[in-house]
Formats: structure tokens, sequence, C-alpha cells
């Protein structure tokens, strides 16, 4: 299994814009079938080294990990409005 973390800091980071990035980000569920679980939340404290966004994806493999990352759903709805809201992000990709 792999899971598959990107934290996200918005460009706006009020809570409407956490919201809305958070329901786009979970519009993936039945949307991306190899994903086995998806997990996301948003920050609450706010500090100067916090992101807004936490990402979690579980997907089974490294090869479903590489069909998530060209899923269309995930690029042409999701990653379209993240790459458009997002000032900057991190990964991690690990085997659980």
């Amino acid at each position: 299994m792999i899971k598959h973390i990107v934290c996200f800091k918005l460009q706006d980071s009020s809570e409407a814009s956490k919201a809305e990035a958070r329901d786009i980000l979970l519009s993936m569920k039945g949307n991306v079938p190899m994903m086995r679980d998806i997990f996301v939340g948003t920050d609450f404290l706010g500090s100067a080294r916090s992101y807004d966004i936490i990402l979690e994806v579980v997907l089974d493999d490294a090869a479903a990990l590489d069909a998530y990352q060209v899923d269309p759903y995930h690029v042409d709805v999701v990653k379209k409005y993240m790459h458009a809201h997002t000032a900057s992000s991190v990964a991690v990709d690990c085997e659980l």
C-alpha cells in the first residue's frame, strides 16, 4: 500500500477558500477509481509554518500511484483547481 500525502499553502487562506479546496479534493471520492481511501484536513492553527490543507490518498501500489497522477478527473478538475489556487505545496509518497 502507498500513502500519497500533499500539504497545500493556498493563495487565500480564508476559511471559505480552505473549505472550497477541501470540497474539490474530496470530490475525487467515487471519481478516481484507483483510490482506496482519502482524507482531507484543514489547518486551524494558522501559524507561520502552517500549511492550509492536507491531502492523504491511499493506493494499492506504485502502479496505482502512477495511474492516479494521470487520471482524467484528478488532472482536469482537481489539479487544475489546486494549481490555480495554491501558493506552494510539499508532498511525500511512502509505503505502508
